[in-house]
């Protein structure tokens, strides 16, 4: 008997501990009814989380997270435990308190996130999105096909395992695998299912699947939907039916969407595609559940080309009495909802390159990073003002992966998260950068000396030169030069370095002044005049941008003289902005527009500087006699620095043409433009040329693995100035 009473004892005690130890671990902000877990809830204009027994309005100030990081690809899942809790910290610190992601992280994401939680009384939610694949979408335009339907159901219920930490994913090409058990359903705020949807996908499904009437599951169902409503209503009911009978859960659910598939008609749309198909949330209902259901959209204020030409949104005025072609958007597109609104993406990317431009200067690239920062702020400002849930940012970190219509016949699209593309806009998007700046460029040598840099030309102290000593270096983002003057107070001074970076091509003439020849031929020059009017320019022969638009596609006026070698003749660098097109509303036609990117900006590139400017591409600082300059490497022909991979002979082998070299050839003059014949230069002049035998060959060591820097970009700061004062 006494032995029996201390088995019972024992038995108990262990019960307790290990009840005790259970209770530890649930999250205090989980609300249960009914034997329904839940931990957030969609409530008017506001998401509501479960606080100290009660639920609280918060409303989304969040980024999102891709899975990438230099010197990986997405599907690689390459971002360390360390990045994950760096960034939850920093995330955190920023003032946000929700993050989003289009799949499935690896495990190290999941863990780190809820052990920031489980420190941290303001939480930092996820939106979990699930990822289809969308080539098989654009080709067969039917989301109906098995073949696409049921893969993305056992993608579904993969990642409601995942976030309960309840699954050991297998290895599979382009996806996270691993052990996961870190359970952070407690923390996942709703799901986010799906793509920005094709709309001739969209467009052909609602016209070749008529039979599909309204739908009617388990907690989804539609009233007077079309086709892919119908695909959604299901989908998303697979979503909710899974996770609540396998672990009894609810969470609020959307499904992702954006301006081109809007349900909006927009008569100033020159592009048939974004204003083909619509998608109307409001179709889609819920029953037998609490925590509701949202829209969710991705929205840009540069794209599509209506935002820029229909005068109901440029001439629109906001809050702050200022013309705002976005805020009149968004208050029409909340208008057309009977359901609560969430802004999932948007955002300006913080790049050297530019690819469209917005009306009111909201362009996408070209636009530095404090710029970035404040445009940003106002977009969220506008979004919170339009009565939205709130805003996710696109997005956290820089990736090097991306690519951009008019720069990506122009790199190497197997390369591409190998270097830094400053031209390629959709790789700059970030809060936070990867870029190390090896020299940083503000006329000063500090950096020059720590990296132990010997000058590639040197002067004779006995003569009379212009130049002391040149320099030459690299990182993955830039080619960098610093020039050390005698006597740099001159303001007429004119220097130029050439570039020849193909074998074989190149012009021999100089278009600023004719007593400097080059004997081999030169692909880029780079001409710095003081402060302003520098540019780098192209060999016509080499110029791609005019090839491409202009041979091939005969959008540019033809100069038959482009087509011949050492032709005499350098084009400024270009990149396309827009093709032709005709606005539907009023028969306008708008011209080809494009934009120099071979211009180059005077100012501080310093990152650590006070005066900062992330667009700087030399400076002059008279007062040490010396220049810096760093030149992106897409700008002076390079498809891929880490392999020395650069664009061939286009009229030879077409746009595709490729080739690898050894190196870059340099040669570097100087001249006052009110004595063109007072010169200096590197080689010498030999008869009035840089002789070939002579020029400095620039080399360096291929590589696969780039080397990084974290870096907070500025437009950081300021979104976590602008976070702190919207609290609710």
């Amino acid at each position: 008997m006494k032995k029996k009473s201390i088995i019972l004892i024992s038995i108990f005690i262990l019960l307790l501990i290990f009840s005790f130890k259970y209770l530890e671990k649930q999250p205090s902000e989980v609300y249960l009814n009914n034997g329904v877990n839940f931990s957030s809830k969609v409530s008017g204009n506001r998401f509501q989380v479960l606080k100290d027994g009660e639920w609280q309005d918060i409303l989304i100030k969040g980024v999102n997270i891709g899975m990438t990081r230099p010197g990986k690809w997405p599907g690689e899942a390459g971002i360390s435990k360390e990045e994950y809790s760096r960034w939850f910290q920093a995330i955190g610190e920023m003032n946000a308190n929700a993050i989003r992601t289009y799949t499935i992280h690896p495990p190290e994401f999941y863990k780190e996130l809820k052990k920031y939680n489980e420190k941290h009384e303001n939480k930092v939610y996820l939106f979990q999105g699930v990822w289809i694949d969308e080539e098989p979408l654009e080709e067969t335009l039917d989301a109906f096909k098995l073949d696409n339907m049921l893969p993305f159901k056992e993608e579904i219920n993969r990642i409601v395992d995942v976030v309960h930490g309840n699954i050991t994913l297998p290895e599979r090409p382009g996806h996270a695998s691993g052990k996961y058990t870190a359970d952070v359903s407690p923390y996942v705020i709703g799901w986010i299912l799906g793509i920005e949807w094709y709309p001739y996908m969209v467009d052909n499904m609602n016209s070749t699947r008529m039979d599909k009437g309204d739908y009617d599951g388990n907690f989804v169902y539609t009233e007077g939907a079309k086709p892919f409503e119908n695909w959604l209503a299901d989908i998303m009911d697979h979503t909710l039916t899974y996770e609540m009978e396998k672990y009894k859960w609810q969470r609020p659910v959307s499904f992702t969407n954006w301006v081109s598939t809007d349900m909006l008609k927009q008569s100033y749309e020159p592009l048939e595609q974004e204003d083909i198909a619509s998608i109307d949330p409001n179709v889609i209902k819920l029953k037998n559940i609490e925590t509701g259901y949202f829209a969710s959209y991705h929205v840009y204020p540069y794209y599509p080309d209506f935002l820029n030409f229909d005068p109901k949104y440029t001439k629109h005025i906001d809050h702050r009495g200022k013309a705002n072609n976005y805020a009149g958007y968004l208050q029409d597109l909340i208008k057309a909802h009977e359901i609560p609104v969430l802004i999932a993406e948007f955002g300006i990317p913080s790049s050297r390159g530019m690819t469209h431009v917005n009306v009111h200067g909201w362009n996408q690239g070209f636009i530095s990073e404090e710029e970035q920062g404040n445009i940003v702020a106002n977009l969220f400002e506008d979004i919170v003002h339009e009565g939205y849930l709130g805003g996710i940012i696109f997005t956290w970190q820089d990736e090097w992966f991306k690519r951009t219509w008019n720069t990506m016949d122009f790199d190497n699209p197997d390369r591409r998260p190998y270097w830094s593309n400053a031209q390629t806009c959709e790789q700059q998007f970030g809060l936070l950068s990867f870029d190390r700046h090896k020299v940083r460029v503000d006329g000063d040598m500090k950096d020059w000396k720590k990296n132990k840099a010997k000058p590639i030309y040197t002067s004779d102290k006995k003569n009379t030169d212009k130049i002391k000593n040149v320099y030459m270096d690299h990182d993955e983002r830039y080619v960098y030069f610093a020039i050390e003057y005698k006597d740099l107070t001159s303001t007429s001074l004119d220097t130029l370095i050439f570039l020849d970076t193909n074998p074989e091509q190149g012009n021999t003439t100089n278009p600023y002044n004719k007593n400097i020849l080059m004997e081999s031929g030169s692909e880029f020059i780079i001409q710095i005049k003081d402060i302003d009017d520098s540019r780098v320019v192209v060999d016509s022969y080499y110029d791609s941008y005019y090839y491409q638009y202009g041979k091939l596609l005969n959008m540019l006026p033809s100069n038959p003289l482009f087509e011949n070698k050492d032709n005499g003749l350098y084009n400024p660098i270009k990149l396309a902005l827009n093709k032709e097109i005709v606005i539907p509303k009023t028969k306008q036609k708008i011209p080809f527009n494009d934009y120099e990117t071979g211009l180059l900006r005077h100012g501080n590139g310093n990152p650590h500087s006070q005066d900062y400017d992330s667009l700087a591409d030399y400076y002059v600082n008279k007062k040490e006699n010396l220049i810096e300059i760093r030149i992106p490497w897409l700008l002076i022909g390079f498809t891929d620095p880490s392999t020395k991979e650069i664009i061939g002979d286009i009229y030879v082998d077409g746009l595709e043409s490729r080739k690898n070299i050894d190196g870059i050839k340099v040669a570097v003059a100087t001249f006052d433009t009110k004595k063109p014949e007072f010169l200096d230069s590197f080689p010498r002049l030999k008869n009035g040329k840089i002789p070939s035998n002579e020029i400095y060959l620039y080399t360096w060591d291929e590589w696969n693995e780039p080397i990084v820097e974290e870096r907070l970009k500025r437009s950081y700061y300021i979104l976590k100035d602008k976070f702190s004062k919207f609290e609710k």
